[in-house]
């Protein structure tokens, strides 16, 4: 990847982190406390995770999994609970300090990107919040999930699957096809069941199997 490439990605890493911090900014206590899409976390443990990725170098990485004997689920835990605030507030200003942060965990950087997407969505369909991804990070994340497994096995749940947004003009795969928003390809390759009924066309059902199945 060029360095024109690495610094795209990283600036829409930065504006979709702004976008989300504009979100959180207007959030009451109770709002912090609502459940996510992300399993037992609540809203504010998704910001904390956000703010354990963007300060984890590589290094810090490695030394963390060691430590939690490669258990990514204790290397979660342990990261978020370092940087949960004392209060909502305090969580968010730890956010706000990493809006412009470039370290990574790995040097996938799109990887890093989808995790800012998805995590956002996850934050906000439960609030009811209504804050698009832009269309340039929908496109590249969309991409990326389609090809690899990494984070989460995006790629395991599309395989023989042909992906076609119907709102932008992002294609992907063979048939038979899953036609839908993209935001809503992204999040089901992401595993989030929420947007499968979003999706439409022969390929819907074996991917929604997969989805649910996970």
């Amino acid at each position: 990847m060029t360095r024109r490439e690495t610094d795209a990605l990283w600036t829409l890493v930065r504006a979709e982190r702004a976008a989300l911090l504009r979100d959180l900014e207007g959030l009451t206590d109770e709002q912090w406390r609502s459940p996510s899409l992300c399993g037992e976390w609540d809203v504010e443990h998704v910001v904390a995770h956000l703010t354990a990725a963007a300060t984890t170098t590589r290094f810090g990485w490695l030394r963390s999994m060691a430590a939690a004997r490669f258990r990514p689920a204790v290397h979660n835990e342990r990261r978020l609970a370092e940087h949960l605030g004392a209060t909502p507030q305090q969580t968010l200003e730890s956010f706000r300090a990493v809006i412009d942060a470039r370290v990574a965990p790995t040097s996938d950087i799109t990887a890093f990107l989808g995790e800012v997407v998805v995590h956002a969505q996850d934050i906000r369909e439960p609030l009811g919040l209504t804050t698009m991804p832009s269309a340039e990070a929908l496109t590249a994340v969309a991409e990326f999930y389609a090809a690899k497994d990494f984070a989460v096995p995006s790629h395991a749940m599309v395989e023989g699957l042909r992906l076609r947004a119907s709102d932008t003009p992002f294609t992907s795969g063979t048939e038979p096809e899953v036609v839908g928003p993209l935001l809503s390809l992204v999040m089901a390759m992401a595993v989030r069941p929420s947007h499968l009924d979003q999706l439409d066309g022969e390929g819907a059902v074996t991917l929604r199997q997969r989805v649910e199945d996970e």
